[in-house]
């Protein structure tokens, strides 16, 4: 099955609003440029940005995202913020489940599945994170982690239309460490199988998988050329223009 490639910037808690603005609308000026491309881009900032991300991304296509929202649409959660608000804001797309919030925030597979089908329900597509860390790797335990993630974590209502599904290994993010190509096509294969035993055969070979661990314009080629990967969620190297643009060139 065809799936359009998808490349995400998750710029993660960084800049400030003349800094956000002026990334935004340097990739906004590539896409524009290049006309037609055969893949997707979506940027998600800080919530602090994401408005004047949307005001200045107006028009274009690329599409913005939030990096995470609550579990409950609205009350009393002082510093949260929900997928309605985030919809409201102009965001389509939105984060859930991320490493980082994961071991820095201690969320759980059922507080991510929560967050998706909130964030489904209201009109938003989910971007559902999942990746095993540096030592369920080194005991061997890491297609066992990414299996119970997927069914944990993925909303038995996600569709190819509303899901995207991004594997990102703890122990890569941001760390210049990498699995092998070989490594990461067979953990793609065993999300979609899994996918595909919790969805059915054709949802599965319709959602979009990511790559998210360490990728950039130096090994993105490669990683991109596999046949379960359909695009990079990408943190570092989304804050700079051209590396952010060099990696959308090379998809296929």
């Amino acid at each position: 099955m065809s799936r359009r490639t998808l490349i995400v910037g998750n710029w993660k808690m960084n800049g400030m609003n003349v800094d956000g603005i002026a990334l935004a609308k340097g990739v906004a000026d590539k896409i524009k440029a290049a006309g037609d491309t055969s893949f997707d881009m979506l940027i998600c900032p800080p919530y602090t940005l994401i408005s004047s991300v949307v005001a200045t991304l107006s028009g274009s296509a690329l599409s913005v995202g939030a990096q995470d929202c609550h579990t409950e649409e609205n009350g009393p959660y002082t510093g949260d913020i929900s997928a309605s608000m985030l919809k409201d804001m102009g965001c389509s797309f939105v984060i859930v489940g991320h490493s980082e919030r994961r071991s820095k925030h201690d969320e759980n597979n059922a507080q991510v599945l929560s967050k998706a089908k909130i964030a489904n329900s209201v009109g938003l597509n989910t971007v559902i994170c999942i990746g095993e860390t540096e030592t369920e790797r080194d005991t061997s335990d890491t297609i066992n982690v990414v299996k119970a993630q997927i069914t944990g974590s993925v909303p038995v209502s996600a569709t190819a239309k509303n899901t995207v599904v991004a594997y990102e290994p703890v122990w890569a993010i941001g760390t210049g460490r990498t699995p092998t190509n070989d490594e990461v096509q067979k953990i793609h294969e065993v999300i979609r199988s899994q996918l595909a035993f919790k969805l059915g055969v054709d949802t599965a070979n319709g959602i979009r998988l990511l790559y998210g661990g360490s990728m950039n314009a130096e090994n993105a080629k490669d990683l991109l050329s596999l046949p379960d990967v359909d695009g990079g969620l990408i943190g570092g190297a989304s804050l700079k223009v051209n590396d952010f643009w060099t990696i959308g060139e090379c998809c296929p």
